[in-house]
């Protein structure tokens, strides 16, 4: 263990755990869209900025990937950390003026307008799905494509991914709802800005009841040695 300061407070953190964590672990509040505990940290969005001073030297870090050590002192809320979270939010509202998440954090933040100009999108690039994706589900049916301002989340060639099983996990953990799943009758739809993929869902043989896309179900079995026949009920319908 190790002892740092975050604005003012001693805590104690296991060596090498991230600002971000160790902060939200003693109930220190630091903004953050591309940060979730299922997935490695990336810093993508750059709210999570904090001042970090260690060895005389004062300098913005990223907090989700810059780890704790001893004698650290981070401010998270300084005026220069302010400033630059402003400008940052502005951006971010300039790119998904429509998104209810992204509005609402603009104004915890104090931004109720941006001066750049505004664009028609959903996605903030923070590649939590993409993350999901490869490291929680094991599939990389999605990536970030393309750069600058052409950067996007999308399938291989933007042609329906063969190894996506429609398990949902990028809509779930999508920040701001770029991402959606929807199950209608017999199918699920995952709707991104890149295009629409649909999935066969399976009827469960007691209750009639839809309620698993097949290709989640089938990579289930293989993957955990399972005959396919265990899926034949839904949760609710099993012994």
């Amino acid at each position: 263990m190790v002892k740092l300061t975050i604005d003012g407070r001693e805590v104690q953190a296991e060596e090498g755990a991230m600002i971000l964590e160790v902060a939200r672990e003693n109930n220190i509040y630091i903004p953050a869209l591309c940060s979730h505990e299922g997935v490695t940290p990336y810093g993508a969005c750059r709210l999570c900025l904090v001042e970090a001073v260690t060895d005389g030297r004062e300098r913005l870090v990223a907090s989700c990937l810059y780890p704790v050590k001893k004698g650290l002192v981070v401010k998270t809320n300084s005026e220069r950390i302010m400033a630059n979270r402003r400008v940052i939010m502005e951006l971010l509202l300039a790119r998904c003026p429509q998104s209810t998440a992204i509005q609402d954090l603009a104004r915890q933040l104090g931004v109720d307008k941006t001066p750049f100009k505004l664009e028609d999108n959903k996605c903030v690039l923070c590649a939590l799905c993409v993350r999901a994706c490869s490291e929680v589900v094991g599939v990389s049916a999605i990536s970030l494509v393309n750069r600058g301002v052409n950067r996007e989340v999308a399938t291989p060639f933007y042609e329906p991914s063969d190894v996506c099983i429609g398990c949902g996990s990028c809509a779930y953990i999508c920040p701001t709802d770029a991402i959606t799943a929807e199950d209608v009758g017999d199918t699920r739809i995952i709707d991104m800005p890149s295009g629409k993929t649909e999935f066969k869902l399976r009827k469960c043989k007691t209750c009639g009841n839809y309620w698993a896309p097949e290709k989640q179900l089938d990579y289930i079995a293989k993957q955990s040695n399972l005959s396919p026949e265990v899926f034949d009920a839904c949760p609710n319908c099993r012994d």
